[in-house]
Order: structure tokens, then C-alpha cells, then sequence
């Protein structure tokens, strides 16, 4: 039944209207003579307070308002996958066909091509039994996409009927189950589920296993797990939108969706035009194949921008109820508070620490808390995960403000972006002081079957070292080098190996933009074998000035920039050499 009622107070994009009693809290409404969208956000006997996710300039007192019966969703269907999309799941393309660069208000386009037809093709014959989560058929969406049709969660279980191969709209019917009640439901490729409701799965997996991104920083010394959470914060101009790319494009995850959510317009424009042109380094074909972008930029209606990051993260479900492993980028969470900041300010609602809602961190938990690495539903249980990679931007690289503290206590890595770090040129520019992972102990025994036992000692060693130089370089700054112990210069010379030649990453060299884990764990150990055999030969006799000009340490800084499979040979030869030339220096100065 449709419910109208009447707008009789308008406030930016939250208005309240009347004659609204039988309506739910977050259904859905259409606002005004445009119909513009909107969201019940409050309700208080027959008066409901709505956000609009439209631009509401013009909306009068005394317009109507309709219910639509449900909440807001997402359609979910063949014809996502390498979809641009606004906060509440408009397709951007296709807007742009009908009223030009801007969107227009009121607009009412379909989220999925419901004209096209696609090529099923049924996994379940006609007798079968089936269980919510079981795939019924799959459609080749991308050439790195097969789009499984599950049986959506409102079925539990029944007993194929029907089933119908071939070239298919969305919209029709390509299976009938009987239900254990004998009614018969009929499904269709296209299916609706509430942004706002976490998909069911059926448990939960520990994050045992890391996301390999292929950047040392990340991967040795602050990991993240599959279907674990992780949060960059860095002041403007640090390198947050270019590591999310890089995740974005290296990562382990079979899908990835990137959620611009308040960005600045220019900086979206780059990712929009980028990004379809980027080619997949799995597949050698474009990386949109395996990529929904959604786009909210900050001049964009701002309630729309709240709803963004469910819009996403629904979407991340479903791919991985498929079995898929999903990396979901969200850039930045801060806008997304301030959004709502905004809206509860509009709200009257007592405000918290630096104005925002107090509800700012339960908001931020129930995001995060929809990552994870599970055991899907159906009759064949599939590991699949989504991994959440935030961005935060406080205000003039604060750390201490509300949404960076929030996050922290959530998210289990943090990768803090430092501007210093930038200005030098060090990229990815993430400070190794500051930063944290939580998961190095759950991804150790992974680490110590699949590259190297010695690889959680190695990097605590390199950990220590980078601590201990921080605590010379105060002691250098008053007195100069000159006046540290040998061994002191030693593990300056080593740690500076560490930054240059391992921490730093070239994302624009072919060869340095991926490193696999092996090659990452040879380079460090042979960081560290310098370490050992030039404290050695120092302990020895041998003169500091030799052990710098060592010219092993040319072959060192340029070993980032040799292919993986040349890598294993020319390790050893680096090895041998660096044994070689030490043990020369301390020989040569003790006959001397």
C-alpha cells in the first residue's frame, strides 16, 4: 500500500513531513513534484523525518511524499561488474547520456541493463535439491568475471522445478523452485537486497591467511589479512588515493570495488579516467573487468555520500558469497563522517566530540565489522573474503581527531601516510614508526610455510634496527656521525639500505611496482646479511670508511629492479658477494 503524506519543513537535505503513520524506519520515499529519493530516517507518530539524496533546492512545504513499501537497496545482477556508479547505485554512464555532465534531479535510471540478454548456463538440473546460497547457473560477465546466480537468502531450500538455459534478460524467470511448503517460487537473475543489512554467510574464518599486495611495506612489515581491515590516514598530498590504487591493482582479491566517497571532484576524475585504461596485470586485460567504482564526490548531494559505503560493501557481499575474494577501497571515511555530521547536525541531535553524532563509532564499527573471511552458504562451502581498506583525512594530518581514533580502535593495520615521508619522495610514503599491524601473529604460520621460517624474525630484526636508528639519528643531529661507534654507522648504513632500497617502491617502474613475497623475503635477508658481516669485520679491525664504500651496496640499491624470475640467481651471486667483500675489508686491515 502506498502511503503519501505532506512536506511541512524543509532543512537543506533533511525534511519532515506528516501523514506518514504505517511507514518504516529506512524505507524508502519519493520527495516532491520531482520525486526526488529519499530515506526515512526518524519517526515520531504520523511524522517522519526523511533524508533526501538528491539536491532538494526548490522543494516546498505542502508537496508530497511516497512511500515505496521497502528499503533502500541494491540490484544485484549480471551487468555490475565494470560499473561506474553514484552513492545510491545510479549508473553515471548512462545518466550522462540523458541530461549531460550533471546529474539531473529526479532522475530515475536503472541500476542493471534490464534490456540485455545474457547466456545462462544451469549448474542444477530439473529434480535437484537445493539450498539457500547454491549456485543455480552462472553467466561469463567479464573476461575475469563468471557471474554465479545463487538462490537468494528468502529461499532456504526447495526442489528444482524448472530451469532454463540460454540468452536471458535479468528481469526473466530462469528457474522455479518448489519450496518445503509446496509454493513455488520463481527466481530471475536479478535480485534486491537492503544496504543497510549485512548479508548472511555461515561462520566466520580466522584472518590466518595475509592479502598479498605486493608492496614491501605492506606485506613485511605491516600486513593485512584477508578479510581484514586496515586504515590510511594522512594529510593532503601524502599518497592515500595512489596506494588505494595500487592495492587496488596488485592485491590478491579476485574483485575490487573503490568507493570515492566525498573526494574532491579532480581527484575522482583521475581514478574515473585511469582506472578503465589500467590493465590487469592477472589477466593482461582492462582492470575494469574486476572493478566497480562508485563515485560520490564532495559536490555531490551529501546524504548520498552516507549511503555510499553501504551501497559498496552490499555490493563486495554478493561477489563474495560467489566465492570471490573482494578488496573494497574506500576513500576517504572522514568525508563520509563529516556527511554525517552534517545530517545530524540538521537533526538537532546533541552533538559529540568536535561536532560529530555520538553515534560516530558504532557507525564506523558496523562498516568494518562487515569484512571478514568466511565459509559461504550452499551445499558446497567456498572460502571467500572481503578485505576493507579505508582512508581517513584529518584535518591538517591530525591524528588525534575523532574519525582517526575511531578507526583505530577497529581496524587491526594502520599504514600511517607521513607528508615528510612525500616531500623527500618516498613512496609509498608510510612511517614506519608510527605504523602497526595486529595480524603479524595470525599471518606467521603462512609466512613460514609458503617463503620462509626465518621470515617473522628477519623482520623483527629489521623492525629493531629502523627503532634503533630513529634513537641515533637525535644523537647525529647534535654531534654528527662522526662521533657514533662504528657499529652504530654500520646500522645507519644498514637502515638506510632498509629505507632506499627495500621500504621505497617505484609504482611506475614495470618491474619494482610488484614484488612477490619471495623476492621480498631474499631482499631482506640480504639487507640483513650486510648487517651481519660488516658488524663482523668491524668487530674484527676493519676501518668504517671501507665498509662504506663497499661496492657490493651498488648491487644492493639495484636489486629492486630485477624481474622475479631472474631474482633467486642473482640473490645468491648479491650473498656471496657481500660474504666476499666484508671478510676482504677486515682481512686487508688486520695484515695492515
Amino acid at each position: 500500500m502506498i502511503i503519501e503524506g505532506n512536506i511541512i519543513k524543509v532543512a537543506g537535505p533533511v525534511i519532515l513531513a506528516d501523514g506518514m503513520r504505517g511507514t518504516q524506519m529506512h524505507e524508502m520515499v519519493k520527495v516532491g513534484d520531482d520525486k526526488l529519493i529519499g530515506e526515512i530516517i526518524e519517526l515520531e507518530g504520523d511524522t517522519a523525518t526523511i533524508q533526501v539524496y538528491e539536491e532538494t533546492a526548490g522543494i516546498k512545504p505542502g508537496e508530497k511524499i511516497e512511500s515505496t513499501g521497502g528499503p533502500l537497496s541494491v540490484e544485484l545482477a549480471p551487468g555490475i561488474m565494470g560499473s561506474i556508479y553514484d552513492g545510491i547505485q545510479r549508473p553515471l554512464d548512462e545518466i550522462k547520456k540523458l541530461t549531460g555532465d550533471y546529474i539531473a534531479r529526479g532522475i530515475d535510471v536503472p541500476s542493471v541493463d534490464k534490456e540485455k540478454k545474457w547466456d545462462f548456463k544451469p549448474l542444477v538440473k530439473v529434480g535437484d535439491n537445493v539450498i539457500t546460497g547454491d549456485p543455480l547457473g552462472e553467466v561469463q560477465e567479464t573476461s575475469a568475471v563468471l557471474h554465479k546466480i545463487l538462490l537468494p537468502p528468502t529461499i532456504e531450500s526447495g526442489v528444482v522445478k524448472s530451469i532454463q538455459s540460454g540468452e536471458h534478460t535479468v528481469e526473466e524467470i530462469i528457474a522455479e523452485i518448489e519450496k518445503d511448503d509446496g509454493t513455488i517460487a520463481e527466481v530471475a537473475m536479478l535480485q534486491k537486497w537492503p544496504v543497510r543489512k549485512g548479508r548472511p554467510y555461515k561462520e566466520k574464518l580466522d584472518p590466518d591467511i595475509p592479502l598479498v599486495t605486493g608492496q614491501r611495506s605492506q606485506d613485511t612489515f605491516f600486513p593485512v589479512a584477508k578479510g581484514g581491515t586496515a586504515a590510511i590516514p594522512g594529510p593532503f598530498g601524502s599518497g592515500k588515493t595512489v596506494t588505494q590504487q595500487q592495492l587496488a591493482k596488485w592485491a590478491n582479491a579476485d574483485i575490487v570495488v573503490y568507493i570515492g566517497c566525498g573526494e574532491r571532484g579532480n581527484e575522482m576524475t583521475e581514478v574515473l579516467t585511469e582506472f578503465p585504461f589500467l590493465d590487469d596485470p592477472k589477466t593482461g586485460n582492462p582492470l575494469m573487468d574486476r572493478t566497480i567504482l562508485i563515485a560520490n564526490t564532495s559536490n555531490m548531494p551529501v546524504a548520498a555520500r552516507e549511503a555510499c559505503v553501504y551501497t559498496g560493501i552490499t555490493i563486495a557481499e554478493y561477489f563474495r558469497d560467489q566465492g570471490y575474494d573482494v578488496a573494497l577501497m574506500a576513500d576517504s571515511t572522514s568525508r563520509w563522517a563529516e556527511a554525517m555530521r552534517e545530517i545530524s547536525g540538521r537533526l538537532e541531535e546533541m552533538p559529540g566530540e568536535e561536532g560529530y553524532p555520538a553515534y560516530l563509532a558504532s557507525r564506523l564499527a558496523q562498516f568494518y565489522e562487515r569484512a571478514g573471511r568466511i565459509h559461504t552458504l550452499g551445499t558446497t562451502e567456498l572460502e571467500s573474503s572481503i578485505s576493507v581498506v579505508g582512508a581517513v583525512s584529518p584535518p591538517g594530518g591530525d591524528l588525534s581527531e575523532p574519525v582517526t581514533q575511531n578507526t583505530l580502535r577497529i581496524c587491526k593495520v594502520f599504514w600511517a601516510l607521513d607528508a615528510s615521508l612525500a616531500d623527500k619522495r618516498h613512496f609509498p610514503s608510510i612511517n614506519w614508526l608510527t605504523s602497526y599491524s595486529l595480524y603479524v601473529d595470525d599471518i606467521e604460520g603462512w609466512w613460514s610455510n609458503e617463503v620462509g621460517n626465518d621470515w617473522r624474525p628477519n623482520r623483527d630484526k629489521a623492525m629493531a634496527l629502523l627503532q634503533r636508528e630513529s634513537e641515533l639519528e637525535e644523537i647525529v643531529q647534535l654531534v654528527g656521525p662522526d662521533a657514533l661507534p662504528d657499529l652504530d654507522r654500520v646500522t645507519l648504513e644498514t637502515t638506510r639500505m632498509l629505507r632506499e632500497d627495500f621500504l621505497g617502491q617505484n609504482a611506475f617502474d614495470d618491474v619494482d611496482t610488484y614484488c612477490p613475497p619471495q623476492k621480498q623475503h631474499d631482499m631482506l635477508k640480504i639487507i640483513l646479511l650486510f648487517q651481519d658481516e660488516a658488524s663482523a669485520a668491524v668487530k674484527k679491525g676493519a676501518d668504517i670508511k671501507d665498509i662504506v664504500a663497499l661496492t657490493v651496496k651498488d648491487q644492493i640499491a639495484r636489486m629492486k629492479y630485477v624481474p622475479s624470475e631472474e631474482f633467486a640467481a642473482k640473490a645468491k651471486e648479491i650473498e656471496a658477494e657481500v660474504v666476499k667483500e666484508c671478510s676482504e675489508v677486515w682481512t686487508n686491515e688486520y695484515w695492515y
